[in-house]
């Protein structure tokens, strides 16, 4: 899988680019601030309509334009297809694939895959429960396209539950009666239970599936301490004494999560919020036995960011074609040791796309087309190929 052709328009900082792309590595090169990242932030959101840089679609629609459009021409087994996104802050995206409309963006998810590699991959380690959370589901929607529709619809029902559960706490309190919120309450705990199910299922065999991979890629990042064992599980809000062993039962999983809803109800009520479900779990990342945030060291805590970042890479292309990897100004942050060892592990993928303040931050590994990206303009580097 590969891009062969990006048109941006109004996107960030792109007013209008049309530029061709090949197999193999390809490098932007630019001072900060002249737009390199936006290039291959573009094709990430055709993967995840979605930025791994902001939360939300208005910062990617230039300043003074009403909306942007990104589109890839992209091959995948041998074929081609033109996907196109059109980003409408306010209002609905709208998608299409050669030229034909998608009753959903949604539905783009899964026609182009990507791994991103960037300097904010730090807060997997170093950040709160709710970046592995977005780093584990975002992964399963790599994984399964469908998975996006699971997670959408259990976010919709968080919320409508949170405000009933506001509604109903305030009675308690003395406000105003709340008798039909807690009549609903039970829908929404029912729903809730499905769909969390269903998310922590799907979590589970993933943290499973992701654990080989993510031990030999510390393994091989992880300099001169290949011996210390890079493990992740994975901590459930509802099951307090860990996952059982095996393959996740969802029904069983749905029943002790109810069960759980109903036990915390009346904290719930107090608190207006809900204490139990998917969105409260965490990915516990530990090495050598000991968690990795608090006792790893920077390096060890870069080398176990790029090993997630790897694992991801194999377990989707063990599954499938080969994802496009992005490496976002990643080599600035490493030593020449992790950096030379990264490119090594990545040369063979079918597509990498680099960003790199300097030339000489581009291992020798990944020389390919070269770029540079300055004044609005992306210029081929005719000398820069290795």
């Amino acid at each position: 899988m590969h891009v062969v052709h990006l048109t941006l328009h109004d996107f960030r900082s792109w007013s209008s680019l049309d530029l061709e792309l090949e197999p193999g590595a390809t490098a932007f090169v630019g001072r900060n601030g002249q737009g390199k990242t936006n290039l291959v932030e573009a094709v990430d959101y055709l993967s995840s309509l979605s930025s791994h840089r902001v939360a939300s679609d208005a910062p990617l629609v230039r300043a003074g334009a009403e909306q942007a459009v990104v589109r890839a021409a992209v091959v995948r087994d041998g074929r081609r297809a033109v996907l196109e996104i059109e980003l409408n802050p306010g209002r609905s995206n709208r998608a299409r694939v050669n030229r034909a409309a998608l009753p959903k963006a949604r539905e783009l998810l899964g026609l182009v895959r990507t791994v991103v590699f960037s300097p904010e991959d730090l807060v997997l380690v170093k950040g709160d429960p709710s970046d592995r959370r977005r780093f584990l589901d975002d992964l399963l929607v790599q994984r399964s396209p469908r998975y996006a529709g699971t997670r959408s619809d259990y976010d919709r029902v968080l919320k409508q539950r949170n405000s009933l559960l506001k509604t109903a706490g305030a009675a308690r309190r003395g406000g105003p009666s709340a008798e039909s919120a807690l009549s609903t309450l039970g829908v929404w705990d029912s729903r809730l239970a499905e769909l969390g199910s269903e998310m922590v299922a799907a979590r589970l065999r993933l943290v499973a599936d992701l654990g080989p991979h993510l031990s030999s890629a510390y393994a091989a990042v992880a300099l001169g301490t290949a011996n210390v064992e890079a493990v992740a599980s994975y901590r459930c809000s509802f099951l307090p004494d860990g996952p059982p062993e095996g393959e996740p039962d969802r029904a069983a999983l749905e029943e002790v999560l109810l069960a759980e809803v109903e036990r915390r109800r009346g904290d719930e009520l107090d608190r207006g919020i809900s204490l139990v479900g998917p969105h409260r779990d965490d990915l516990v990342l530990a090495l050598g036995g000991l968690p990795v945030k608090g006792y790893a060291s920077h390096g060890e805590s870069w080398s176990y960011a790029l090993a997630l970042r790897l694992a991801s890479y194999a377990l989707l292309r063990g599954e499938g074609d080969d994802p496009i990897l992005v490496l976002d100004d990643v080599f600035a942050e490493l030593d020449s040791g992790r950096r030379d060892q990264l490119a090594a592990l990545v040369a063979d993928a079918e597509q990498v796309l680099v960003t790199a303040a300097v030339a000489e931050d581009v291992p020798a590994a990944l020389s390919g087309a070269r770029y540079v990206v300055a004044d609005g303009q992306v210029t081929r580097d005719e000398g820069g190929r290795g």
